[in-house]
């Protein structure tokens, strides 16, 4: 296995059980077919539990995103007012997981090598883009840079909530950032890997254990 830390305050231990709804947001250009969410599909097939997750497929536009996602919830909360919450993201997907943290204050989060400030990392994004797992094109505009600075959540309220996984050898986004940004959260820090997790099977365990699958 990837070298690696594990820094988790108060100790890292399986959660209670799995959340009513688990929601998992792949990164851009990315899908629901990517390797990381087809992982995390057949985890959830082989406990049984495949009814408490939702992998959708993300528009370009992070508005469209997050008003689909938000009307998800707010459906799901409607039949049930106490619905437990757990996102996991990746890349991308981890922003908007960090933006759905903060507005649903119970949720438990968990991120794979998120990005921290995506209105600059996707600067040069701009224009059709192929999807990556897919035939589908995508067209990124410049209107949607400052979409998503707008939506961005400067502190967190509970960074305990908070699983985070970084890769050293993040060849897209730094590391180092990642850490600072969730600093107080339980944090995996890979030393080596790359931003796709290739190593993903190796990591799965702990992903496992944060979000409570036996």
């Amino acid at each position: 296995m990837t070298p690696f830390a594990l820094n988790s305050p108060g100790g890292f231990a399986r959660t209670s059980g799995v959340a009513d709804l688990v929601v998992y947001l792949h990164g851009f250009r990315s899908s629901s077919r990517s390797v990381k969410a087809q992982k995390m599909i057949d985890c959830f097939d082989q406990a049984g539990l495949s009814s408490h997750l939702w992998v959708p497929d993300l528009p370009a536009s992070p508005a469209r995103a997050m008003a689909m996602i938000e009307q998800h919830l707010d459906a799901r909360l409607q039949s049930q007012p106490e619905l437990s919450l757990t996102f996991i993201g990746s890349s991308l997907g981890g922003y908007y997981a960090t933006v759905l943290g903060e507005l649903h204050a119970q949720a438990s989060i968990v991120l794979l090598n998120p990005a921290i400030k995506p209105y600059d990392d996707l600067q040069d994004q701009i224009g059709k883009k192929k999807v990556y797992f897919s035939d589908e094109e995508i067209e990124f505009v410049p209107a949607y840079l400052g979409d998503l600075k707008a939506m961005e959540q400067t502190s967190l309220t509970d960074p305990s909530r908070y699983f985070l996984v970084a890769a050293r050898d993040d060849e897209v986004l730094n590391c180092d950032t990642m850490l600072a940004r969730y600093r107080g959260a339980h944090q995996l820090h890979l030393l080596g890997s790359d931003h796709a997790l290739s190593d993903f099977d190796e990591i799965l365990p702990f992903v496992k254990l944060a979000v409570g699958l036996p």
